[in-house]
């Protein structure tokens, strides 16, 4: 959708960016970052802080990417995914995706896991109203753009609801998280 935005337009907004300050992962634990164990989350797909391939974005099929992690605390009760841009020219990072209740002995989503949630995939509401994976499709012109996926292991299996938003995941996250990790991807569209 966004690829027919001038990339005028794009390079006009090109300094304004939600900003990583207002990630989830910055803000969901009010504890020293020093006391929250590290989770380490990849993807066969792509590496960490490279670029994402189009396939995963609105300019190929727009299916969520394979994602893997470690580290899981024994005493996690769930885990919970949010993917974020921090680089949206919006207010608060763009919301991609949230999955959440995923089971704490969990390792892996497939690709495609967010894009078409079945039954052992809780999925949230994401920044344009609907549920799953929103493919990332930035402005021409306005930069590279930080996808990050974010997974947090919970002391709880917080009741979020059917689909909840940006701001009831923070609020859930708040004093429950045991173990935090980020993989980022980047895109990408010039003009």
């Amino acid at each position: 959708m966004l690829q027919y935005v001038p990339a005028v337009v794009g390079r006009a907004l090109r300094n304004v960016r939600a900003g990583a300050q207002k990630l989830a992962v910055q803000q969901a634990s009010p504890a020293p970052l020093s006391d929250i164990l590290t989770l380490e989350v990849s993807s066969p797909a792509f590496e960490d802080g490279e670029r994402l391939p189009a396939r995963y974005t609105a300019d190929g099929r727009g299916v969520s990417p394979p994602l893997q992690w470690s580290g899981v605390p024994a005493e996690a009760a769930s885990l919970l995914l949010i993917v974020e841009d921090p680089d949206s020219p919006t207010l608060r990072p763009m919301v991609h995706a949230i999955a959440w209740g995923l089971k704490s002995g969990r390792t892996q989503l497939p690709e495609g896991a967010l894009s078409a949630p079945h039954g052992r995939t809780q999925v949230g509401r994401n920044s344009l109203f609907g549920t799953g994976y929103t493919p990332p499709d930035p402005p021409p012109g306005h930069g590279p753009h930080r996808y990050e996926f974010e997974l947090f292991a919970l002391d709880n299996d917080p009741p979020l609801g059917e689909t909840p938003g940006r701001s009831q995941v923070l609020s859930a996250l708040k004093g429950h998280v045991l173990a935090r990790g980020v993989l980022t991807g980047i895109y990408e569209r010039t003009a």
